[in-house]
């Protein structure tokens, strides 16, 4: 006959048993930050088709300023390439191409509604504040547009409108 001698089962500490459901959870958080950087995430920058068509000191500031997510000439920085974040920004960059693409300008400017709608739509956002988003100026310093830019901005935006209306029609919406 064999006799297994074992010792008696050490009981943990409630501290030891949080550090190690701590260590756990971190491992198992940093294995799925690795594990995420595998998804890959469309990044493109098609051609250009056409350019704005503003005074020099307007281009200048939308450049800087809206660029990155209203044009195919997307700036993307180290930190697109990372994931979750990688994800946000291309969403927010595919939305940002769908609702107005400065690379595309020719296409509105060919249709004095469409042109009309798009430069209300400037209008309104950067007056509002909207643009650009609170998030996105936080890492984007040239995206801060001071209130004298704004203004430069809202009032090509709005001369251009006004110029783009068909007779009898406001550039306001009226």
């Amino acid at each position: 006959m064999t006799f297994i001698v074992t010792r008696p089962r050490e009981r943990s500490s409630p501290s030891d048993r949080v550090r190690r459901g701590t260590a756990i959870l971190v491992g198992v958080v940093a294995t799925a930050l690795v594990a995420i950087q595998l998804v890959h995430v469309d990044r493109p920058n098609p051609a250009v088709r056409s350019d704005l068509v503003a005074p020099q000191e307007i281009k200048s500031l939308i450049r800087r300023a809206c660029f990155d997510c209203h044009s195919n000439e997307t700036q993307w920085l180290w930190y697109s390439h990372v994931a979750p974040f990688s994800w946000v920004i291309a969403r927010d960059v595919r939305a940002g191409r769908r609702r107005l693409n400065f690379s595309e300008w020719a296409d509105y400017a060919s249709d004095p509604e469409t042109k009309n709608h798009k430069l209300r739509e400037v209008v309104q956002s950067i007056a509002g504040g909207d643009m650009a988003p609170w998030y996105y100026r936080v890492l984007h310093s040239g995206a801060r547009l001071r209130q004298d830019e704004r203004q430069l901005i809202i009032r090509w935006a709005s001369q251009e409108a006004t110029s783009a209306s068909p007779p009898g029609n406001s550039p306001r919406g009226d």
